[in-house]
């Protein structure tokens, strides 16, 4: 992976920051103004859960980072102005949960996601 061409976004960067144990390298890649739309088993698409700003969002993933499991970068793709990415995720007791982003991108930066996760039930 690497930096796109024509953009700043790094994707070796999001894969510390996805794959890391705390979230601070992820929530460096978001814009103060950013938006993530989340839509699983909780939040309906009719419904989604909405994050406005790095504040809301660094709550978000302060939550998951404390939970007992990890996280893998399965694929990352970009192109100009927006990136597409998978995550696998899998808590200590054999829980996966899978996760599609695509990411609106500004100055190298993540401005809009829409998350969409599903779990083992």
């Amino acid at each position: 992976m690497g930096t796109a061409a024509g953009s700043a976004f790094d994707t070796e960067t999001l894969r510390r920051g996805v794959e890391g144990n705390t979230p601070a390298t992820l929530l460096s890649l978001y814009a103060d103004d950013a938006e993530v739309r989340v839509v699983d088993r909780n939040s309906q698409p009719s419904r989604p859960t909405v994050l406005h700003g790095r504040d809301e969002i660094a709550g978000m993933l302060a939550d998951v980072y404390s939970r007992d499991m990890t996280h893998r970068l399965e694929d990352c793709v970009i192109q100009g102005d927006r990136a597409a990415f998978t995550e696998a995720c899998e808590y200590a007791d054999g829980v996966r949960v899978l996760s599609e982003s695509m990411l609106t991108l500004r100055d190298g930066k993540i401005v809009g996601q829409t998350m969409i996760q599903a779990w083992d039930e």
